[in-house]
C-alpha cells in the first residue's frame, strides 16, 4: 500500500524502462493511464518488445550512447517520473543518475521485502539503496497503523518460467535488431533449460532429502544454524556485499563456524530455489568440511519448508537476503554479512560473524521494534500482489493492491469529482 495509491500519478508523464519478465509493465500502464497519467516505454531487446509492443520506443544504440539518448528522450517527452525494475542493471544505473540530475522522480520495483504476498515499490532505490531509515529510534517513535491482512498470492513458478522462457526466446530471435544490447544476466535461448533442470532437481531433492525436515525439527532442533544462500547473479551479492561469489560466502561462514561454534552445533546450508537449475555446491561444501574437520556437522539442503527451518534454528546467517527478515519475524538471531536495509540494532546481531555463534541465543530481536518496523515497511514500500500471477483486484489490470480501502474510497471520490468516465476504467481481471 502506497499512500495515495494510483491517484498520486494523475497528470504525470511516466516513462517505463525494463520491468519484470512478462506482461506486468504493460498491465501497469493500463492502470496508470486510467489514473490520468501519460505513459511511454523504451524497449532494449526482443524480450522487452514482445511483452510491450505498443506505444514503445526501441533503443538500439550502444551502452555508451544511452545516457545522452535518455536525457534527450525525457526532455522531449516532458517526463517527470521513471519506473524501472531493479536499480542495479547498467541501463538503470545510468538512467537513474541522469534522472536525479534533472530532478525527475524514479520509482523502483523489486521482489517483495516481505514474501510471498507483497512486491516492493520505492522511490529512489531498493534494498541497500533504499531510503528507509536505518535508525531504530525512528520506528520506535513513529506510530503506523497495522496494515490490513493481504490477499494470499498463489505459487507462480510455472507462470514465471513460461514468461522467462518466452523472454529469452524473443531476445535471442531479435538479437540482430538490438546488436549492442548487453543483458545484466546471461541471455541465451538455452536459459530455459536451466528452469527445466531446476524443476527436475526439485523432485530429485525431494526424494533424496525426504527425512531432512524430520531430523531438523527433531534430534537437531535448536542445535543448528541456518545459512541461506542467494542466486549467484544477484546484485545483492555483487553490488551490496563484499563477496565475489556465493562460494566465497559459503567458505567464510564454514571457516568461522568451524573455529567458533560449539562442537555440538550443526550448520545447515540452504540452496536458493531459483538457483537450483544453475549451481550445485555439494563438492565445494564437502571439500571444505573435510579440510575444516567438521564432517557430519554440515548439511546442504534445498527445498525444505523455510518457516519450519526457522522455527527450529538456533540462529540465521545471510548475506542480505529477505530470509533475514523472515528470521527476525520468527524471533531468531540474525547475522547479516552484506548490506541490508533491515540490519540495525534491535533487529539483527551487530557483532562479528565469529562472535555470532556463541552469542546468538542472547541476541534475539526486539518484538516491539520488529512490529513497528514491519508496519512501516508495508505501509511505505510494499504492494500486495505478484508480478507474474495477478490477484483479483476489481478494476486493476496489474493485479496489485495499491491502497487500503479508505485510500481507494478517497481516490474514487477524487476521480469522480474530476469527471473521469467510468468506461475508462480497466476491466476486472483475475
Amino acid at each position: 500500500m502506497i499512500k495515495g495509491g494510483l491517484a498520486q500519478f494523475k497528470g504525470k508523464r511516466i516513462l517505463l524502462l525494463q520491468g519484470p519478465v512478462g506482461p506486468f509493465f504493460r498491465r501497469l500502464a493500463e492502470d496508470l493511464e486510467w489514473a490520468g497519467a501519460q505513459v511511454c516505454k523504451i524497449n532494449f531487446n526482443g524480450g522487452d518488445w514482445v511483452f510491450y509492443p505498443q506505444k514503445s520506443t526501441l533503443y538500439r544504440g550502444t551502452p555508451e550512447e544511452w545516457p545522452a539518448f535518455f536525457e534527450q528522450f525525457v526532455a522531449e517527452k516532458g517526463i517527470n517520473f521513471v519506473f524501472l525494475f531493479g536499480d542495479c542493471r547498467p541501463i538503470h544505473i545510468a538512467a537513474h543518475g541522469v534522472a536525479r540530475r534533472l530532478g525527475i522522480e524514479v520509482g523502483v520495483f523489486e521482489e517483495g521485502y516481505i514474501r510471498p504476498d507483497y512486491v516492493t515499490f520505492e522511490r529512489f532505490g531498493v534494498n541497500a539503496h533504499s531510503s528507509l531509515p536505518r535508525n531504530p529510534l525512528v520506528y520506535l517513535h513513529t506510530s503506523v497503523p497495522t496494515p490490513p491482512a493481504p490477499q494470499r498470492v498463489r505459487p507462480a513458478f510455472w507462470i514465471t518460467a513460461r514468461w522467462a522462457m518466452l523472454y529469452y526466446a524473443a531476445s535471442h530471435a531479435c538479437r540482430w535488431l538490438f546488436p549492442h544490447y548487453r543483458h545484466h544476466r546471461p541471455l541465451q535461448i538455452w536459459e530455459g533449460l536451466h528452469w527445466l533442470r531446476g524443476f527436475w532437481r526439485r523432485w530429485h531433492y525431494r526424494i533424496l532429502e525426504e527425512d531432512v525436515e524430520t531430523t531438523l525439527s527433531g534430534p537437531l532442533s535448536g542445535k543448528y544454524f541456518l545459512a541461506a544462500l542467494q542466486v549467484h547473479v544477484d546484485s545483492q551479492i555483487h553490488v551490496h556485499s563484499g563477496f565475489g561469489s556465493v562460494q566465497e560466502f559459503i567458505g567464510e561462514v564454514m571457516t568461522s563456524f568451524a573455529s567458533n561454534a560449539s562442537p555440538e552445533d550443526h550448520l545447515v546450508i540452504k540452496h536458493h530455489p531459483l538457483d537450483r537449475g544453475y549451481h550445485d555446491y555439494t563438492r565445494f561444501i564437502d571439500r571444505h568440511s573435510r579440510q575444516l574437520a567438521i564432517e557430519g556437522r554440515v548439511h546442504y539442503i534445498h527445498d525444505q519448508h523455510l518457516p519450519l527451518l526457522l522455527d527450529h534454528a538456533k540462529g540465521v546467517v545471510v548475506i542480505n537476503s529477505t530470509v533475514g527478515m523472515s528470521a527476525v519475524h520468527h524471533g531468531k538471531a540474525v547475522k547479516v554479512c552484506g548490506d541490508a536495509f533491515y540490519d540495525m540494532q534491535g533487529l539483527t546481531f551487530q557483532g562479528s560473524l565469529d562472535a555470532f555463534w556463541q552469542k546468538a541465543p542472547t541476541q534475539t530481536p526486539d518484538p516491539n521494534l520488529y512490529l513497528r518496523f514491519r508496519n512501516y515497511l508495508i505501509r511505505t514500500t510494499q504492494l500486495n500482489g505478484n508480478f507474474y500471477r495477478r490477484l483479483h483486484v476489481p478494476g486493476v489490470a496489474s493485479g496489485l493492491v495499491w491502497a487500503d480501502d479508505s485510500e481507494k474510497d478517497a481516490a474514487a471520490a477524487d476521480t469522480n469529482a474530476a469527471g473521469e468516465p467510468e468506461s475508462h476504467r480497466p476491466r476486472d481481471v483475475a
